[in-house]
């Protein structure tokens, strides 16, 4: 029987790990760029074309590479940075495992100009699907310019399944973002498609933050500092007024590199308890400067991950430097004693006479009977309002049932002759509990409207009904193009981060068929002109950003699915809040147009709207 286990050969071994290692474009941009700062580069540019699919391009000013070096660099497992284990617990570079460039260059064809410092000559060198097309000797510029271009031309597979062109860029920006952040001493620019993105000159860590995701952030930030023997935490948190409840800016650094960690968010979590209402989140830029030999960032293939030694005395420190800045700030109120205007606590000495105390009288009346209309001086002891003219008592009573009365006739919440005018109008006949009438509604706990049919007890949502009434509004308006907006006589500014700005064209024609009016200002600004009918009221900048950001997570590229997804955020944003008390006549309004909706029973993601509680049901519970 012939032998059947073999070697790989180096191009699919490669392609393997480039399975692991490069994921999508932000994965080559995110090495390169790493490679870059390892090479001592002050100013970096990367070039970015159909969002990596046809090129993604670094240029930096680093020390540059031999000839022998270029070709080495592109071996599996080929690196400067280990030479014995021991190195392994003592890294301070950011890629140190030699598969980054073996694994790019076996899924796309990549060119390599790169000049040592003392040298007249540089190298370029020509690779694709880790096969070597040439190298030859050429005059360039100090530093390394890598050229990756047709990500993933050899898989097929793996590049269709690529996202959006909106999408991979986003996530681009993030990865970009990240390294900017660890990285304010080195000045670095972003371009797509030959526009500028990013300009970010060498900085301080707080105008780095600032310029990365705009000047108005900078209020909002709150320095964090604690020095110990274990860890050195450092950067800075958001005041308590600026939390949102999605898109917040968080981030975790350590020695240089970001991560992600659960715990650690806890523990500043737990430092702003009582401090913002449940489900909001705080920004905060977290930086550990501690031992390498005391974590391990080597249990990730793209090293997000790092497990600590000590995780728990740092999660306590962490919590303790945050609640610290947060108190700084006044964001956790103190007693302050030494404040002026406290009330002033007289000190008793031996050496002073003893002041006479009084007994302090009181005055009571002594004719006051509370049962006599009458007093003994024709005064109320307690009001002073003359009470010598008899009360009536009778014509209390009298306007009370007159009231209850009127109560009565206002708490009926539908006409009689609704629904039969509606089944002309719409098909009822699928709900038999709408075949009758009600004939009386209240809210409870200022959350439900309740109302009584003759088969049984009709509890609505009025916060998931009123958004079901608003959403079909606004697809009634999308497919009649048109929508009533209101122009505003003071237009807003709002200010847009770089990831956010990507997926703007997207929804532009969709905000302005409901009813937005946004302008262009450049450097990411837009004027807010007009705002659909109906939520003048509202916070415009507020309600647009977390918008943005819902349609961000959402990830959607169909214009239908985009056009719901927005009018759906808009009426859950604009609906009734939840503790809102609503009149009669606002219960009436709510109960006949959720009736004439499409789906009374379901919102637009699938919550219910009404419950019912029958007869038989109220029968059973009483048994």
């Amino acid at each position: 029987m012939s032998d059947i286990i073999h070697l790989l050969p180096d191009s699919i071994a490669n392609q393997i790990a480039a399975g692991e290692v490069i994921q999508r474009p932000a994965s080559v941009v995110k090495e390169l760029v790493e490679n870059a700062v390892d090479a001592g580069a002050n100013h970096i540019q990367v070039n970015i074309k159909d969002a990596g699919r046809t090129l993604i391009q670094v240029i930096d000013n680093g020390k540059g590479m031999s000839e022998t070096d270029a070709r080495m660099a592109f071996e599996r497992h080929a690196t400067s940075k280990i030479t014995v284990v021991d190195d392994l617990f003592s890294l301070r570079t950011m890629g140190f495992r030699g598969e980054a460039l073996a694994s790019i260059a076996a899924v796309a064809h990549v060119e390599l100009k790169t000049r040592l410092k003392n040298n007249e000559l540089g190298t370029v060198l020509v690779m694709a699907g880790s096969v070597l097309q040439s190298i030859e000797p050429v005059a360039c510029s100090e530093g390394s310019v890598f050229s990756v271009k047709n990500l993933f031309y050899n898989v097929p597979a793996r590049r269709k399944f690529l996202k959006s062109n909106e999408t991979e860029f986003r996530n681009i920006i993030t990865e970009f973002e990240r390294i900017a952040l660890v990285n304010p001493q080195i000045s670095l620019s972003l371009y797509h498609n030959d526009t500028e993105i990013y300009n970010l000159p060498e900085s301080s860590l707080r105008q780095r933050i600032v310029n990365v995701y705009g000047k108005n952030l900078n209020q909002k930030l709150l320095s964090v500092d604690a020095q110990s023997s274990m860890v050195i935490i450092s950067g800075f948190v958001g005041r308590p007024d600026s939390v949102k409840k999605r898109g917040a800016l968080q981030a975790f650094f350590v020695n240089g590199r970001f991560m992600k960690h659960p715990y650690f968010h806890k523990a500043v979590m737990q430092a702003y308890d009582q401090l913002i209402p449940p489900g909001e989140q705080p920004n905060y830029f977290i930086y550990f400067t501690l031992d390498p030999s005391s974590i391990d960032v080597n249990i990730h293939p793209a090293k997000t991950e790092i497990k600590f030694e000590n995780e728990q005395p740092i999660w306590q420190i962490l919590m303790a430097a945050t609640r610290e800045a947060l108190a700084k700030s006044s964001a956790i109120p103190s007693i302050d004693f030494d404040k002026e205007g406290s009330i002033d606590i007289p000190v008793y000495s031996p050496l002073q006479e003893k002041p006479v105390l009084e007994m302090p009288s009181v005055q009571v009346n002594t004719n006051y009977n509370p049962f006599d209309s009458i007093t003994g001086s024709g005064q109320s002891f307690s009001t002073g309002i003359n009470t010598s003219k008899e009360f009536d008592w009778q014509k209390l009573y009298n306007d009370f049932d007159k009231d209850r009365e009127k109560l009565v006739e206002q708490g009926k919440s539908l006409p009689d002759n609704f629904l039969q005018d509606m089944n002309g109008v719409f098909d009822f006949a699928g709900s038999e509990y709408l075949q009758e009438t009600t004939t009386f509604c209240f809210q409870l706990k200022e959350r439900y409207i309740i109302t009584f049919l003759k088969s049984g007890l009709v509890i609505i949502d009025q916060h998931r009904a009123h958004t079901r009434i608003l959403f079909d509004r606004y697809i009634a308006n999308y497919k009649n193009q048109k929508s009533a907006s209101q122009q505003l006589l003071f237009p807003a500014i709002i200010e847009f981060t770089s990831a956010q700005v990507v997926i703007l064209p997207t929804l532009l024609p969709a905000f302005a068929q409901i009813g937005f009016d946004l302008a262009d200002l450049g450097n990411n600004s837009y004027a807010i002109n007009g705002l659909p009918a109906g939520v003048e009221n509202m916070d415009s900048v507020k309600l647009i950003k977390e918008i943005v950001e819902k349609a961000i997570e959402k990830n959607s590229s169909v214009k239908e699915e985009i056009n719901e997804f927005l009018a759906y955020s808009l009426a859950r944003v604009t609906a009734i809040p939840y503790g809102k008390r609503l009149s009669f006549e606002e219960m009436d309004d709510i109960i006949a147009k959720l009736f004439s909706c499409t789906d009374h029973h379901l919102t637009p993601d699938g919550k219910p709207i009404i419950s019912i509680l029958t007869e038989d049901e109220l029968n059973r519970r009483f048994k």
